[in-house]
């Protein structure tokens, strides 16, 4: 189970490994701030791409063989950053990174559930969550350390994480394998999209998708656009400190999820809400007053909310997927969650051309706080129920 846990976290290291880089890449091929989100945002035409055609794979192939084929997708998408010589090659190797994760994050989630020793359920989604935000924490710290300390800034990360890739791969290859029967050859594989949910489980998904929704797209503004709010309303021009703001964001979600294993999810729903509002606060104040500190503190807050509402609504999909459509519900799931890390950065983007950026920014997290209620709501309502409609 930890080697798969390793493995959602060595995928999502290539997530946030090109956020500090962005400033350099500007200077180095000279597009435009909305040429960075456009970039960033690229990585939802992979992950859909992922989820609508191969989002049942690893139900029918295994769970193997289908993470070893995204960390090859993902192989050649770092290929692609390290030999980029123009802003193309940024978008081809964000689209290759959105497919690797669309395609192995579905399959390890769900391996990490049947490799759990006692087949917890709320433990696999503590695990697999946590090792998502180690994993994007991780990449960001280590990009933004060598960027700016250590020689050739714009490939330097990329090869050390080349070698953390295949060291996985080998790991990998010792994991049993999690699927008991899988198609015997190419021919029977069902490529025909099922993603969906279940008519009588709609009710009870509505809560942790919006709840997803809303901290996936916190996490994606942090990704996205961090470095440009520290670098031209904060001045602050070190990547290693742009590289460790999107770090704390994402260690304090880490921990975060990591320690609140006996927290419920019908409470986690109620706190991680509580706890997003004062983030966006914060984070709306730091802007304002051009605060670094309030800026930091705005991080932690939010980075534990993020955390909390990612763990507590995976946990939920999982207690209500019936077994063989686990992967397939997971994915259904993702889809909310990459698509919120991608489109409402372009909204943003887009907003700040016709009104400044923080007005642009205030809209959004008055949107951000709007959803979250919302998700708490339902989850209050539905999950309160005792039991859930059991699925035939």
């Amino acid at each position: 189970m930890w080697i798969a846990v390793a493995g959602i976290a060595c995928l999502y290291v290539g997530s946030t490994l090109p956020t500090p880089l962005y400033p350099l890449y500007r200077q180095e091929f000279g597009f435009s701030e909305f040429t960075v989100t456009a970039i960033y945002a690229s990585y939802v035409i992979g992950n859909l791409t992922a989820l609508f055609a191969l989002g049942r794979v690893s139900d029918q192939l295994g769970r193997r063989p289908t993470t070893l084929v995204a960390f090859g997708v993902l192989f050649a998408s770092i290929l692609c950053f390290l030999g980029s010589t123009g802003t193309a090659w940024l978008f081809i190797a964000r689209v290759l990174n959105g497919l690797a994760a669309g395609l192995g994050a579905g399959a390890l989630t769900a391996w990490i559930a049947e490799l759990e020793p006692d087949h917890d359920k709320a433990r696999a989604a503590i695990v697999a969550s946590t090792g998502n935000l180690a994993g994007l924490a991780l990449g960001a710290i280590m990009a933004g350390l060598l960027a700016q300390y250590a020689p050739w800034p714009l490939r330097t990360s990329y090869v050390v994480y080349l070698v953390l890739l295949l060291l996985l791969v080998a790991m990998t290859l010792a994991v049993p394998e999690g699927v008991e029967h899988t198609v015997g050859s190419a021919s029977e594989l069902s490529l025909r999209p099922r993603i969906g949910v279940p008519r009588n489980i709609r009710l009870a998904f509505i809560a942790p998708a919006a709840m997803a929704f809303a901290t996936f797209a916190l996490g994606g503004f942090y990704a996205a656009l961090t470095p440009g709010l520290l670098s031209q309303r904060l001045q602050q021009h070190n990547l290693a400190v742009v590289g460790a703001l999107v770090a704390l964001f994402f260690g304090a979600g880490a921990l975060t999820a990591a320690t609140t294993g006996r927290l419920a999810a019908r409470p986690a729903m109620l706190v991680s809400t509580i706890v997003l509002l004062i983030g966006l606060a914060l984070l709306v104040a730091a802007e304002q007053m051009r605060s670094l500190l309030l800026l930091i503190i705005a991080t932690v807050t939010s980075g534990g909310a993020t955390a909390l509402g990612y763990r507590c609504s995976l946990q939920i999909v999982n207690e209500i997927a019936p077994p063989p459509r686990r992967a397939e519900l997971v994915s259904s799931y993702l889809l909310v969650c990459y698509t919120a890390n991608s489109l409402p950065v372009i909204g943003v983007g887009l907003l700040s051309l016709a009104v400044s950026a923080t007005v642009a920014h205030l809209t959004f997290a008055i949107l951000l706080a709007l959803l979250s209620l919302v998700a708490c709501t339902t989850g209050w309502r539905f999950l309160a129920q005792p039991s859930l409609p059991r699925l035939r």
